[in-house]
C-alpha cells in the first residue's frame, strides 16, 4: 500500500495546555487515530512529516505563533561515532540486549519510576501507575518492539535490567517512542548508548534513519539529540541536514 492510496484520516486539535519545554508558552497538538489495516502505512507516512505515535494516536505540535519543536532523524548509514561515543559503545559492549514484543512487566515499571524520579520528578508521567504504563507499551496498532538492556551475569541468567526503549519499526528506519534507564549507572551513559545501539540496529535492517522525535534549539533537555550527526531536521520545505558545528 503506497502513501497515495491511503484514505485521508480525520484530524483533531487539542485544547491549549502549558508547554512542558518552554516556560510561559501554550502547546496544542493535531492528532489522528491509527487503526485497522491502514495503521502501519499511515504511521509510516505521518512519521515522515513529523508526527509521533502515542498508543493508537499519531500527533504533532500545532502551536499558535510557535514552531520551536523540530522533528529530527539521524542518517544511520552515514553516521560515524565520535571518540567519546566509541568509548561509550565499548563501555556497554557487555550489556545483553533483547528485542521483544511490547509486553509490560513490573520490572520495567520499577525502572521507569526510578528514572522519572531521578530525571523528571515534576513531569507529566511522574504519577503514572502500572496500568497506564502497560497501556503505553502494549496498545500499539503498528509494528512495535521493546528493547531491553541488561547487565551480564556469570550464570548466564538474565541480569539486572538497566535500560529499555519502546520503538516502532518503520519502512525507512526506527522511531524511538520512549526510552528510560538506570540513572545510577552514570559511567555507562545509557541514554547515549541506547541511541547508538538503535543506529546500529537500523543498519542491520538496511534502513537509513533513526527518528528521535522533537528537538528545540537551546533546550538543555533536548540538546543531546543534536550530537548525532549527520542529522536531518524537518522544515517548511521538507527534510534538510543540520549544518555542521
Amino acid at each position: 500500500m503506497t502513501d497515495q492510496s491511503l484514505q485521508f484520516p480525520r484530524f483533531y486539535v487539542t485544547a491549549p495546555a502549558p508547554c512542558p519545554y518552554l516556560e510561559g508558552r501554550q502547546e496544542r497538538k493535531v492528532f489522528t487515530e491509527l487503526r485497522g489495516e491502514e495503521a502501519i502505512p499511515l504511521n509510516d507516512a505521518l512519521s515522515r512529516v513529523g508526527f509521533r505515535r502515542s498508543q493508537s494516536v499519531a500527533y504533532r505540535p500545532a502551536c499558535e505563533n510557535c514552531s520551536a519543536c523540530i522533528s529530527v532523524r539521524v542518517i544511520a548509514d552515514e553516521f560515524e561515532q565520535s571518540r567519546n561515543m566509541r568509548r561509550i559503545s565499548q563501555r556497554n559492549d557487555d550489556l545483553v540486549v533483547t528485542i521483544t514484543d511490547p509486553i509490560a512487566t513490573r520490572e520495567q515499571f520499577r525502572l521507569l519510576k526510578s528514572y522519572l524520579s531521578g530525571r523528571h520528578p515534576s513531569g507529566g508521567m511522574a504519577d503514572m501507575d502500572f496500568q497506564e504504563y502497560a497501556d503505553m507499551v502494549e496498545h500499539s496498532p503498528v509494528d512495535t518492539r521493546l528493547f531491553e538492556y541488561r547487565l551480564p551475569t556469570e550464570t548466564g541468567q538474565p541480569g539486572q535490567l538497566v535500560a529499555c526503549c519502546l520503538s516502532d519499526m518503520l519502512s525507512d528506519g526506527l522511531s524511538m517512542v520512549y526510552s528510560f534507564f538506570d540513572t545510577s549507572q552514570d559511567k555507562r551513559s545509557l541514554g547515549t548508548y541506547i541511541i547508538l545501539h538503535h543506529i546500529a540496529a537500523a543498519l542491520q535492517r538496511r534502513q537509513r534513519y533513526v527518528y528521535l522525535g522533537y528537538w528545540i534549539e537551546g533546550s538543555a533537555k533536548m540538546d543531546y539529540k543534536s550530537r548525532f550527526r549527520p542529522m536531518e531536521r524537518l522544515g517548511a520545505n521538507g527534510w534538510s541536514r543540520f549544518k555542521d558545528k
